[in-house]
């Protein structure tokens, strides 16, 4: 395909030109808005591949921008803030994003994060289109299509996001396997665990939102206590 598209959404002028230099020089087109509104507004008439989101903005901030987009897009999110606090990170991942990125960051290393996003959510289409066998996954009520990366349950579409779907997926083409928050991160995010099992753990949170019946009392997605999760057929 061509060049991807990325679109910062920050109200700090400085970070956002500087994101785009090193964006640019890798070949990235970009597209940017100072506020959340701005960044709903080049959503609403530009092919977006991927966005790069701060928290901490004055209007519509970072948190509700996020909460508007995942209601109706299906499209990586990495989040920015100033803040580190675990808190944030929750909230943010909470919300559907698919990575986070504390201020001050290394531009190198969120470059780094935007092309492992962009290529797990392509080559995760591209393999789906290539492979039309055995292209739909029914266990329980729970119904996944790899075609089209649709989810439904109990006959409802699930509207996941591209990381929850790729968690679910993994989880239910392994029926029976346990995976622990390290191993998930690894398949998921195609780079070595770091940092506290806070990632993995709001992701699967997030998931049985959507999934399950009752989320405190999963039947789908199923943690074995001092190991890790699993689906079971």
């Amino acid at each position: 395909m061509g060049k991807y598209t990325v679109l910062i959404i920050d109200d700090e002028q400085e970070i956002v030109e500087l994101i785009e230099i090193y964006l640019i020089n890798e070949g990235y087109q970009v597209f940017k808005a100072f506020n959340g509104a701005e960044g709903l507004e080049v959503l609403a008439n530009q092919k977006i591949d991927l966005i790069v989101l701060d928290i901490m903005m004055p209007g519509v901030d970072g948190m509700e921008t996020c909460r508007r987009i995942r209601q109706q897009m299906y499209l990586p999110i990495i989040m920015l803030s100033a803040k580190s606090e675990d808190m944030d990170r929750i909230l943010g991942l909470g919300l559907g994003a698919d990575d986070y990125l504390s201020k001050p960051f290394n531009p190198m290393e969120l470059i780094a994060r935007i092309k492992s996003q962009l290529r797990r959510y392509f080559n995760f289409n591209l393999h789906n289109q290539l492979n039309c066998d055995d292209n739909v996954i029914h266990i329980k009520d729970l119904v996944i299509n790899k075609n089209n990366h649709s989810v439904s349950v109990y006959n409802k579409d699930a509207n996941l996001t591209p990381t929850e779907y790729e968690i679910l997926l993994l989880l239910a083409s392994n029926s029976g396997i346990v995976f622990s928050a390290e191993k998930i991160f690894e398949k998921v995010w195609n780079e070595k665990y770091y940092e506290s099992k806070n990632t993995v753990m709001v992701h699967i949170w997030r998931l049985r939102e959507k999934v399950e019946k009752i989320p405190k009392e999963p039947k789908i997605i199923e943690t074995v206590w001092g190991v890790g999760y699993k689906i079971e057929k």
